[in-house]
């Protein structure tokens, strides 16, 4: 049979707020266990919760940014169910009427094209605690550090149709919160966490299949794996004629596996009541405003105005504009170096990026900084250094730090750009090479623009990589006839 496969995301996102959303206790992460819920936190008697102003102005921020609609007056409501985390027994959240109505988010897929995803709304709420189960022998520990942490559930349509827009569509939202600066989006610490609904109806059908929701997939790479394992479970189950159950499930990664947790709850499970402890909140036009002018310059703008004003290409502007710290970093290198962009973009997004990945850091935790390789940049853009040495610096940089200056003089790396020097090293490599003259001279000219190659690298390599490239083929021209 012929699949199409749907799939919605519901992404958990925790707002950088120094403070809980109900209460005053610290949100710092990596705390001693149980050492940050107060009375509030865990619904004591006789306390009452006080709404966080920062976790719903950065509510809004995300709201603006995906171009929604914010409601006016949004009302918090208990969403009752039981779970060992859960100390009050009921989570504090918005279900009738979110703060952040419809918007959308484009994402780029693998052709290049872009697609636009409705998100249906945002909603904030109240984060419960953790479960541990490592070290405890058959039991679990319980950790309520995070229990009233402010999160912002961003529920999407369900536009997505493989796991690799999906995945698309997570980089998106996980880039436009951390340009808002609403978030880290510290996937690994739980700062962002995706749960994955996905259904399967025969293509040209218009209803939906069953939705199995998949929880708390916490990396892009998990979303996919988790995602296509779901897909080929749901497809193995309908084509041996069996019926798809609603369900909640949970994603194996060491089996690759989905496997279901319980049978999904509809709303009516829940028994959502407005909280009688909270007021209707109330987002007026001039807090709006006032939170728009605050908005920085957004993923897309930024894509446009380095294709406009940098002449990037779309795909390099893509790449440097994903996240806002690397924009900022090449931002930075191209006002260190003064060099052409194009120069920069290269050695930003293949060099960094490349080391960046093969030693598994992200650009916040890279060991050189945007002015130590806008420096070495520099260097190049003048001729000082050639592309070859520049990787030895990178390199040099990279384990020992310093300044492209400071290596270059310590290990004698300038670049030589005498004509003379050059054509004597340029001498001796043709005097050495009468095999490779002769075949250069008797073949046609696209033969000879590959063997040239030969000549330059044997310069290159007597020269010690210092003779400069260009310098070198124009000299290479002359002799050569």
């Amino acid at each position: 049979m012929s699949w199409e496969v749907v799939i919605g995301l519901e992404v958990h996102v925790q707002l950088a707020t120094q403070s809980k959303i109900f209460s005053g206790s610290s949100t710092e992460f990596g705390a001693e266990p149980n050492t940050q819920a107060s009375l509030i936190d865990l619904g004591m008697p006789g306390v009452l919760p006080v709404l966080n102003a920062d976790a719903v102005e950065k509510a809004v921020k995300f709201g603006l940014g995906i171009e929604a609609e914010i409601t006016p007056k949004s009302v918090f409501a208990r969403k009752n169910y039981f779970y060992p985390d859960l100390p009050k027994g009921y989570q504090i959240s918005q279900f009738e009427l979110p703060i952040v109505g419809k918007g959308h988010i484009e994402i780029t897929l693998e052709d290049g094209t872009t697609k636009r995803i409705g998100v249906t709304r945002a909603h904030l709420e109240e984060d419960a605690g953790k479960s541990l189960h490592e070290d405890f022998h058959g039991m679990s520990g319980i950790d309520l550090n995070r229990a009233g942490t402010p999160l912002l559930e961003i529920v999407s349509e369900p536009d997505m149709r493989s796991a690799k827009e999906a995945v698309a569509y997570a980089k998106a939202i996980h880039s436009l919160i951390r340009y808002l600066g609403i978030s880290d989006g510290d996937m690994s610490q739980g700062s962002m966490r995706c749960d994955c609904n996905v259904s399967l109806r025969q293509k040209g059908e218009e209803k939906f299949g069953t939705r199995r929701e998949i929880k708390n997939v916490n990396s892009f790479k998990n979303v996919e794996k988790a995602i296509n394992a779901e897909i080929e479970w749901q497809m193995d189950e309908l084509e041996s004629g069996r019926e798809i159950q609603q369900a909640t499930v949970l994603y194996d990664v060491n089996k690759d596996k989905t496997f279901a947790m319980r049978s999904k709850e509809e709303a009516n499970d829940y028994r959502y009541f407005p909280d009688p402890d909270l007021l209707p909140l109330e987002v007026t036009e001039a807090v709006i405003n006032r939170v728009r002018q605050s908005l920085p310059e957004l993923p897309t703008q930024k894509i446009e105005r380095f294709m406009a004003e940098l002449e990037l290409s779309d795909y390099d502007a893509r790449v440097l504009a994903a996240d806002r710290v690397l924009a900022d970093y090449f931002e930075t290198v191209v006002k260190e170096s003064g060099a052409k962009p194009k120069l920069c973009a290269n050695w930003v997004s293949v060099e960094l990026l490349g080391a960046l990945n093969k030693n598994d850091l992200d650009i916040d935790s890279s060991p050189v900084s945007a002015e130590q390789l806008g420096g070495l940049v520099k260097r190049i853009a003048d001729n000082t250094i050639s592309g070859k040495i520049a990787k030895q610096i990178f390199e040099e940089l990279w384990i020992n730090g310093g300044t492209a200056d400071s290596i270059i003089e310590a290990k004698g790396l300038k670049q030589e750009t005498d004509t003379g020097a050059i054509e004597a090293v340029v001498d001796q490599v043709i005097a050495e090479s009468a095999d490779q003259v002769a075949q250069y001279l008797a073949a046609d000219d696209n033969k000879r623009k590959k063997l040239i190659g030969y000549f330059v690298g044997q310069t290159m390599k007597l020269s010690k990589g210092k003779a400069n490239p260009q310098m070198v083929n124009q000299i290479l021209a002359k002799k050569l006839v």
